[in-house]
């Protein structure tokens, strides 16, 4: 594809090679460019200049009011985690001026040559149960590896509101789900164990956790493997990042883990449908193998976290079927998702009953 190709209103690539001049980064024409799928919300272009790959990210053609904040957060939580061993794609170089690309804020970053598991599968990983199972722990090992950064020294000491965070996450998404009834035609969520979980929550809270950095959307659908392996390649789509309690990552990996008991584990794709997965009792301890990962942090809490996860997850999906209600989204988008929704809330009292 040729630059002229791409919509100016998406990539105005003569206002980006002017940046980049300034930035001492390789010049020249742009070659082999690529919009490149996977995201919903932001938009991937992968290109060539000056004998050097990039990609870049920025929100869609239509901006959205918080997407250049996002943005600039996903850009700085990069640049912190570069001299980690976390592995996340590496930041060239982030632009947040909005008045370069016509308003929206965008950050170059390198390429990562990988794919994503809950899309396809190459042929080794699809005909290797061991090489499936090492998948499913490296995805923990490298969920590991985020928990144990100190975000302070990290520089991320102001990202978030780490105070009060588990105190106030039942309140923050039933206050989200009662927000749905202003959509015209939602009868309200009819969601089965919706308040038997939400007060188990409440009785069950951890008083004590340590903070840190928290990707907030950890599955396999966001992790990108080798071609050569199952090594983690990048965790990707950062923009629900912030400080947390990072056991919450950890908990929405068990959320969304496949299992064919339940039809919760949607966003798992062929890994998930390929089975040879480790158990999530095996994930737990492969996280907890690495010590500065869980130094003052209650892995006999774990229940809680996943079910944290399935509540929040599910709150945040069942907004699609209000707005399908509404005309705002596709009906088979929104009755889809609802399953999802019941398929975590089933999951949430397993994991309770258990």
């Amino acid at each position: 594809m040729q630059p002229e190709q791409i919509d100016r209103a998406l990539v105005d690539f003569g206002a980006l090679a002017g940046w980049m001049d300034g930035r001492n980064l390789p010049g020249g024409p742009f070659e082999n460019v690529e919009v490149l799928t996977g995201g919903t919300q932001n938009t991937l272009v992968r290109f060539r200049r000056g004998g050097r790959e990039y990609v870049l990210r920025r929100g869609p053609s239509h901006l959205r009011p918080r997407t250049n904040d996002v943005l600039r957060r996903e850009a700085r939580v990069l640049a912190a985690l570069d001299a980690t061993d976390v592995p996340a794609p590496h930041l060239v170089a982030a632009c947040p001026d909005e008045s370069v690309m016509g308003g929206a804020v965008f950050y170059l970053m390198s390429v990562v040559e990988g794919f994503n598991a809950s899309v396809t599968l190459p042929e080794r990983h699809a005909a290797d149960a061991s090489v499936r199972h090492e998948m499913g722990l490296n995805a923990a090992r490298a969920l590991a590896a985020l928990g144990a950064v100190d975000h302070e020294a990290a520089g991320l000491q102001d990202f978030g509101r780490p105070e009060g965070f588990l105190e106030r996450q039942v309140g923050r998404w039933m206050s989200e789900l009662d927000s749905y009834s202003a959509l015209d035609g939602y009868p309200g969520p009819d969601i089965p164990g919706l308040d038997e979980v939400a007060r188990w929550l409440e009785e069950r809270r951890p008083r004590t956790w340590r903070p840190g950095i928290l990707h907030g959307d950890y599955h396999l659908a966001n992790l990108m493997y080798s071609l050569d392996g199952p090594e983690v390649a990048a965790i990707v789509d950062w923009e629900m990042c912030t400080i947390g309690d990072p056991l919450l990552d950890l908990g929405w990996l068990l959320a969304t883990w496949p299992d064919r008991a339940d039809q919760s584990a949607a966003l798992a794709g062929p890994l998930g449908a390929a089975g040879g997965l480790p158990t999530a009792d095996e994930l737990v301890a492969v996280y907890a193998e690495r010590a500065d990962a869980v130094a003052g942090r209650d892995l006999r809490s774990i229940t809680w976290y996943a079910v944290l996860a399935c509540f929040k997850l599910g709150i945040v999906l069942e907004g699609t079927h209000a707005r399908a209600f509404a005309g705002k989204a596709p009906k088979e988008t929104g009755d889809l998702l609802h399953g999802i929704t019941l398929g975590l809330f089933h999951r949430a009292r397993g994991f309770i009953d258990s």
